[in-house]
C-alpha cells in the first residue's frame, strides 16, 4: 500500500475531545519539517539547473492535480507581488481555474491533458516542469512529466511516496515520506505541507538566487497597499542611510520599487 493511504496512527476520532485532536494533528505536523529536510540535497539540485535555465529566459511550470495543483496554483501566483515577476512561474491545475474552487471529476486521470495545459504557454527547452502528486500516481501529471522530459525540459516532481510511478519519469524525484495522515488518507494534510514547504523552499531559493532579494529584503515587491509601502519605506531608509520617512516614501512611490530607488540612489 501507499504511503500516503497507510491507517492512521489515531482511531474513534469521532470520540476524541477538541484538544485531543488539535493535539494529534500537531503531533504528525511536527513530523514534516524533518522529513523535508532529508529532502534538501534534491531540491537543491532543481534550484540550481532551474536558475541556469531562468538566466536564458526560462520559466518553471508547476503542475498537478486536486489538493497538489492548489498548492502549485499558490505558490506560482506569490511570486508577482512578492518578487515582481509575472509569468516566470506557472501554476496548472487539472480541471483548469475552476478545479481551484471546486473538484473536477476524472480531471487527473487524463495522461494527455497535463502536457496539453502546458502546451497553452509556447514550452521551450529553457523551462522547467515540477509534477506535483501527493501518492505520485496521478495520470495527469505522469503524462506531462514524460512528455516534457522527452523535449529536453528539466523535470523534477514532488511525492509523498517511495517508488511512485512519477518518481520514475522526472530527472529530480523529491520525496517527502510523511506516513500516515492524522485522517486516513487525507493528502491535504501532513502531505500538503510538505508539499507547501518544498514549494517555498524552490521559489524562494530560486528568486534569491535570481537576485530579486538584498540583504533579506524583497527590493522588486510590488506596492499594492499601505504595509507594503510603509514596509518598502523603511527599506529604504535602512538600505540608503535616509532618516526622513516621508522623503523615503516619496522617493519610493517616484520609482516605484525599492530596488529603483536604490539604483537611482547609487548613481
Amino acid at each position: 500500500m501507499n504511503q500516503t493511504e497507510q491507517n492512521s496512527l489515531y482511531d474513534g476520532l469521532e470520540r476524541m475531545s477538541t484538544a485531543d485532536l488539535l493535539t494529534g494533528i500537531n503531533s504528525e505536523d511536527c513530523k514534516v519539517p524533518l522529513v523535508v529536510s532529508g529532502c534538501i540535497p534534491a531540491i537543491g539540485r532543481f534550484v540550481d539547473s532551474a536558475v541556469e535555465r531562468m538566466r536564458r529566459g526560462g520559466r518553471v511550470f508547476y503542475i498537478g492535480a486536486g489538493t497538489s495543483g492548489r498548492l502549485g496554483v499558490t505558490d506560482a501566483s506569490e511570486i508577482l507581488p512578492t518578487y515582481g515577476l509575472d509569468g516566470v512561474f506557472i501554476g496548472i491545475i487539472a480541471g483548469g481555474d475552476r478545479a481551484i474552487r471546486r473538484a473536477v471529476e476524472g480531471a487527473e486521470d487524463d495522461p494527455e491533458q497535463g502536457w496539453n495545459d502546458i502546451l497553452a504557454f509556447s514550452p521551450g527547452p529553457e523551462d522547467s516542469v515540477v509534477g506535483i502528486s501527493a501518492s505520485g500516481s496521478a495520470p495527469y501529471v505522469i503524462g506531462a512529466i514524460r512528455k516534457a522530459r522527452e523535449q529536453g525540459m528539466l523535470t523534477a516532481c514532488i511525492t509523498c511516496n517511495d517508488n511512485a510511478p512519477v518518481s520514475a519519469e522526472a530527472e529530480i524525484p523529491i520525496v517527502a515520506v510523511v506516513g500516515p495522515e492524522f485522517v486516513t488518507g487525507s493528502t491535504r494534510m501532513k502531505a500538503g505541507t510538505a508539499t507547501k514547504l518544498i514549494l517555498n523552499m524552490i521559489s524562494t531559493s530560486v528568486m534569491i538566487r535570481l537576485g530579486h532579494v538584498k540583504g533579506n529584503h524583497m527590493v522588486d515587491m510590488q506596492l499594492t497597499n499601505r504595509k507594503l509601502v510603509d514596509r518598502g519605506t523603511r527599506m529604504i531608509m535602512a538600505e540608503a542611510g535616509i532618516s526622513d520617512y516621508d522623503k523615503a516614501r516619496q522617493l519610493l512611490l517616484e520609482y516605484g520599487s525599492v530596488r529603483a530607488v536604490l539604483d537611482k540612489l547609487a548613481l
